[in-house]
């Protein structure tokens, strides 16, 4: 089959369907990824065929004044994003019209479902957390995770339309003179009007975290976590080597692609909470990190390392709670702290607590010194989080998530 993937967002949202990619092509199909312009060498340096769609939203994360810690202005990006969204819906159908017998696409993209539609050929919805699927086993993820049970739950999933409404005209607009189509009344709803069929989904987490519901129908699958192991030709700096096998193993922390407002205090910050708990630390830089000089001897600054690399030689990790960074701490086995900024960051946090492999997650916005020194001595020192999260480790490490999507799809086209 000749197969389109979607996707738009951080590397966190292109990451899990390159790996998917490459097991498709592994199996016989063709792949073509279309995704922003900015991860064309990291999409193609895996093997794939890349489409590139436009960078503007990733752009803005370099604008200090939308810094995801609590401090940006939401309305200024509001006003900002809907000319880009639609200029992303353009690029997203002039590629798809090149032909393709199957289309795997992100939400984020918003035009996967309409475009298929339009085509006639079959597609998947597909994203790391359960968004798409109401439940009563717990509340909708971006919600905090108060578990009211039954008909509660299930209804904290109407949320999703409120999320897409401010965006449904626009993409009606885009139906109509992109695509000459009728416009659709609810956004959320995933059920394909030229056929009448729910639009299969593939959870792309592992079942060991969140077990699934009862309530979940036929047609969604959750897979296990979808990973990209291929850093054969990775070597870790003589610098960071040196501080490895200077003394214990250290602690990660890292904010993945989530801008602050002020690096330098942010990383002021994690590095006392590092002296207080009389911890070693590794400091990650990153898209949106920390910035610092005249570092303390128990503490690395980090620019980039492969995460199942780095991640096994830790004593624990401390991140945003993005699904990537969260898996990949999940299958090295360690326990965990989330700093959560937004979005469904929360959920993993309250997820991994609940689980028993992680400290109670701490926001962002209430993060201090004080509190990050005490989960960390927490998350260091407590043997029964450490033994939990091997456990769950080793269970997640015996996955493979990949084959088991390619499974689903093979079998249903």
């Amino acid at each position: 089959m000749k197969i389109l993937i979607l996707t738009a967002g951080s590397r966190g949202d292109v990451q899990p369907f390159v790996a998917l990619g490459r097991g498709l092509q592994t199996a016989g199909h063709e792949v073509t990824l279309a995704t922003a312009a900015l991860f064309e060498s990291f999409v193609q340096g895996y093997g794939l065929n890349f489409a590139p769609m436009n960078d503007e939203l990733l752009r803005l994360k370099d604008d200090p004044k939308l810094a995801m810690d609590g401090k940006g202005s939401k309305l200024a990006l509001m006003k900002m994003v809907a000319p880009m969204l639609r200029r992303m819906l353009d690029d997203e159908w002039h590629i798809a019209q090149q032909g393709f017998d199957l289309l795997i696409y992100h939400p984020k993209t918003l035009g996967g479902i309409h475009i298929a539609e339009k085509l006639g050929v079959p597609a998947y919805l597909s994203l790391t957390a359960p968004l798409y699927t109401p439940t009563s086993a717990f509340t909708y993820p971006l919600l905090p995770q108060l578990n009211f049970g039954g008909w509660f739950n299930r209804l904290s999933y109407k949320l999703l339309n409120l999320i897409i409404a401010p965006y449904a005209g626009m993409i009606n607009k885009w139906r109509a003179e992109m695509l000459g189509m009728p416009k659709r009344a609810n956004m959320s709803e995933l059920v394909r009007a030229d056929n009448g069929q729910p639009t299969p989904i593939l959870y792309s987490y592992s079942e060991q975290v969140i077990p699934r519901p009862a309530d979940f129908p036929p047609h969604v699958h959750a897979t296990g976590f979808w990973f990209l192991d291929n850093h054969s030709d990775w070597q870790p700096s003589a610098a960071l080597t040196r501080f490895l096998e200077s003394g214990k193993p250290p602690v990660y922390v890292g904010f993945g692609s989530m801008t602050t407002s002020d690096p330098r205090a942010k990383a002021k910050q994690v590095i006392e909470a590092l002296r207080l708990s009389d911890q070693r630390g590794i400091l990650a830089s990153g898209w949106g990190g920390m910035k610092a000089d005249d570092l303390p001897d128990n503490v690395f600054l980090l620019d980039e390392a492969p995460h199942e690399w780095l991640f096994p030689r830790m004593a624990a990790v401390v991140h945003h709670g993005g699904a990537g960074t969260t898996a990949a701490g999940l299958r090295a086995g360690k326990p965990a702290l989330i700093t959560p900024f937004i979005g469904d960051q929360s959920f993993w946090g309250t997820r991994l607590h609940m689980l028993g492999i992680a400290a109670k997650p701490i926001p962002q916005k209430r993060l201090t010194a004080e509190n990050l020194s005490a989960a960390l001595t927490q998350i260091t020192s407590d043997p029964s989080l450490c033994r939990e999260a091997e456990r769950i480790g080793a269970l997640i490490r015996a996955e493979d998530g990949v084959a088991n999507a390619i499974r689903v799809i093979e079998s249903r086209n």
